[in-house]
């Protein structure tokens, strides 16, 4: 008698993945219900993920509304050559770099001052740091990362997302993805060990 093998349980990826194409799949058959459920699942993670990029409230969730908008107009094209969740990533990640790139280019133009956010972290003492402090500096110090490694650092941390999607979305191989990851990590243990040591 042959022995059947159980099948492997789904993983939370998975699931996700799945739930997706069955939730376009619908939209595209005609259920416009279906596109407010895609929104559900991916209002929040995206608003965070443009907040980090954008560092304003208000910025963040009109880039998030205009995620959603490109996404509406585009879905009909969409071919699942990547999931759901990787397209609508780049889809957000393009937004807030064109959105970045547009407020450096005012910013040369009418506020010199501004301090450049991707300067290294200033040193202070992590330990006599409260949890709110620690996590500014925590975010500067990411934000003086090349941009490659900051993008695979927030993605891989901050969405949890594998690093075959984080690198299909910084165009790159699953080798390379964890190459920056592991020196994003590298480097901000650097600069908190240079703290330390600055503080002695």
């Amino acid at each position: 008698m042959p022995v059947v093998s159980a099948a492997a349980p789904e993983s939370e990826g998975q699931a996700a993945a799945r739930r997706d194409g069955e939730l376009v799949s619908r939209y595209l058959a005609g259920d416009r219900r279906a596109f407010d459920d895609l929104v559900r699942h991916y209002q929040r993670p995206i608003y965070h993920l443009a907040y980090r990029y954008l560092r304003s409230e208000a910025d963040s969730k009109d880039l998030t509304q205009r995620t959603f908008l490109k996404v509406y107009g585009a879905l009909p094209r969409f071919r699942a050559e990547a999931s759901f969740r990787t397209w609508i990533y780049r889809i957000a990640i393009n937004l807030c770099l064109n959105e970045l790139r547009n407020r450096r280019r005012g910013e040369a133009t009418d506020r010199p001052e501004l301090i450049d956010e991707a300067a290294a972290p200033p040193a202070v003492d992590l330990d006599a740091l409260d949890a709110q402090e620690r996590g500014a500096w925590l975010r500067r110090a990411i934000a003086s990362l090349p941009p490659r490694q900051r993008m695979v650092l927030e993605l891989r941390i901050f969405d949890e997302l594998p690093f075959r999607e984080v690198a299909e979305l910084c165009g790159s191989t699953e080798n390379a993805a964890k190459v920056n990851f592991h020196h994003a990590v590298k480097r901000l243990r650097a600069l908190a060990e240079d703290n330390r040591k600055g503080d002695r």
